[in-house]
C-alpha cells in the first residue's frame, strides 16, 4: 500500500492561520515512521514534486519538464504511441488581467466531449499545415506527435495555472514554434462561432492551449502508488478552508487506512511546491521492531503542519 499526496503542503498556504488543522493520523505516522529518502527542489522547476516522485515510482527517466506523461497518456486513452515523441495538447483560457495573462484551470471550461472535439476540429489545420500529427483523447487530453518534442522541457500545467504564463513559457528554441502556434490559435478562436456560442451561456471562451509532458514512450519498470489529489483543487485557488476540510478528510479516510494496514510494504510520499519526502514503517522485525516502534510512539512528533512547512 503506497500513497502518494500532491499538495500536500503548498508553499502558499498561511500555515499561521492553520494552526487548528487537525490530522492525528498523520501525527501518529510522522512519530512511528521514518523518512526515507527525500526529494528537494524549488518553486520553479517545470515538474513538480508530485510528478517526480510519481516518475522515480515508475522507472521513468527524464530531465526536468522532460517526463513523458503524454505519450503514457495517449495510450491508456487507447492510442498508440508507437515510436513518435508525444506531447499533450490542453485547451485552455487564457485570462488577460491588467498587468499579466494567467491560465484559469482547464477543468473550470466545462468541456464536454461534443464541444472539445468540435475546437479540436477547429484548430487542427494550424498544426496540421507545420507537420505535427493531432489526436483526440478526452475533453482536455489533446496529444500532439511531432520530432521536436522528444526531450522538450515544458512546464507542466500544475505549475502554471492561475499563474502568469509569461513565466513558465520556457526559453528552449523548439518552443519558438509552440509560441507561434499559440498565437495562431488564439486569432482563430477569437470571436470563433464556438466561442461565441459559449460566452453567451456565460461559459469561459478556449481561447489557447498548454503544451506538457513531451518525450517518447517509456515502458514503466514500477508499480504505480495510489494518488490521492484531493487537496489539489483547492490548493490551486487558493481556498484553504476546503483544502484543510480535504485534508481531514484524508486523514479520516487514507491516511488512516494506511496507518492501520498490517501490509510489509506501506509508504507515504508527501508533496510540496518544492520537495517531496517519502515514510516507511522500520524495516526492523521481531522484538527489535517493537522495542523502536514502542520507543518511537513515545517520543514527541512533530505538528503535522511544522512538518510540512520545509516541502
Amino acid at each position: 500500500m503506497q500513497l502518494l499526496i500532491p499538495f500536500a503542503a503548498p508553499r502558499a498556504a498561511p500555515w499561521a492561520e492553520l494552526s487548528g488543522l487537525r490530522l492525528r493520523h498523520l501525527q501518529k505516522l510522522l512519530a512511528r515512521w521514518q523518512p526515507t529518502s527525500r526529494d528537494d527542489g524549488d518553486e520553479l522547476s517545470l515538474s513538480p514534486p508530485h510528478e517526480r516522485a510519481l516518475a522515480l515510482a515508475l522507472g521513468l527517466q527524464g530531465a526536468d519538464g522532460a517526463l513523458p506523461w503524454a505519450a503514457r497518456s495517449a495510450a491508456a486513452d487507447g492510442l498508440r504511441p508507437g515510436n513518435l515523441a508525444w506531447g499533450l495538447l490542453t485547451p485552455a483560457h487564457w485570462h488577460l488581467g491588467t498587468d499579466q495573462v494567467s491560465m484559469i484551470d482547464p477543468a473550470a471550461l466545462m468541456l464536454n466531449e461534443a464541444t472539445s472535439k468540435a475546437f479540436f476540429d477547429a484548430v487542427h489545420e494550424l498544426f496540421a499545415s507545420q507537420s505535427w500529427l493531432l489526436a483526440w483523447g478526452a475533453p482536455l487530453r489533446w496529444y500532439a506527435a511531432h520530432e521536436s518534442l522528444a526531450g522538450l522541457p515544458c512546464a507542466a500545467l500544475d505549475r502554471v495555472i492561475g499563474r502568469n504564463v509569461d513565466r513558465w513559457l520556457g526559453q528552449d528554441e523548439r518552443l519558438r514554434a509552440v509560441r507561434r502556434l499559440q498565437a495562431e490559435v488564439q486569432m482563430l478562436l477569437y470571436n470563433h462561432p464556438l466561442n461565441d456560442a459559449r460566452e453567451a451561456q456565460g461559459l469561459l471562451p478556449v481561447n489557447s492551449f498548454w503544451l506538457s509532458g513531451c518525450g517518447l514512450v517509456q515502458r514503466a519498470d514500477g508499480n504505480a502508488p495510489q494518488v490521492d489529489d484531493r487537496l489539489r483543487a483547492p490548493a490551486l485557488v487558493g481556498d484553504w478552508a476546503a483544502w484543510s476540510q480535504a485534508w481531514e478528510t484524508l486523514d479520516e479516510g487514507p491516511m488512516r487506512a494506511l496507518l492501520e494496514s498490517t501490509r510489509k510494504e506501506r509508504g507515504l510520499t508527501l508533496c510540496g511546491d518544492r520537495s517531496a519526502v517519502r515514510l516507511q514503517p522500520d524495516s526492523q522485525t521481531g522484538l527489535a521492531g517493537r522495542v523502536t516502534g514502542l520507543l518511537r510512539s513515545l517520543r514527541a512528533a512533530p505538528a503535522p503542519t511544522a512538518f510540512m512547512e520545509g516541502l
